[in-house]
């Protein structure tokens, strides 16, 4: 089972975090998650138990219990759905047309007029 950990202390290294739930079970891994431009911890992670009833059993017994200081949260993670990622978009998330001249949706042509004959006589 994989277990959120919120409200880390941002000084608990991942071998503290493993040390505290191997006291309820085997700890398959344990992911520290780190902020890519400070290189400092987010202050939450995860832990992967392979017994479902351990990892109950450290969700039961760690949720709101003090580790440095800091009450930490403790609960089952969402599992991830393929392809679902927070926040979405971005810049250019899925083609909607906006922009500069893009999703033309019916009624004249990119702001010129369908008809190029306009004043009357031959083109040429």
């Amino acid at each position: 089972m994989n277990i959120f950990v919120g409200s880390l202390p941002y000084s608990l290294e991942e071998a503290d975090l493993k040390e505290l739930f191997e006291a309820y079970g085997e700890v398959s891994t344990v992911k520290i998650i780190i902020d890519r431009e400070s290189g400092r911890s987010k202050g939450f992670g995860f832990v992967e138990m392979p017994d479902d009833e351990s990892a109950q059993k450290a969700i039961s017994g760690l949720n709101g219990s003090e580790v440095a200081g800091r009450s930490i949260a403790v609960s089952q993670a969402e599992d991830k759905k393929p392809g679902d990622r927070r926040g979405g978009g971005g810049f250019g998330g899925g083609n909607r047309g906006g922009g500069y001249g893009g999703g033309n949706r019916g009624g004249g042509g990119g702001g010129y007029s369908k008809d190029s004959n306009r004043g009357g006589g031959s083109r040429w």
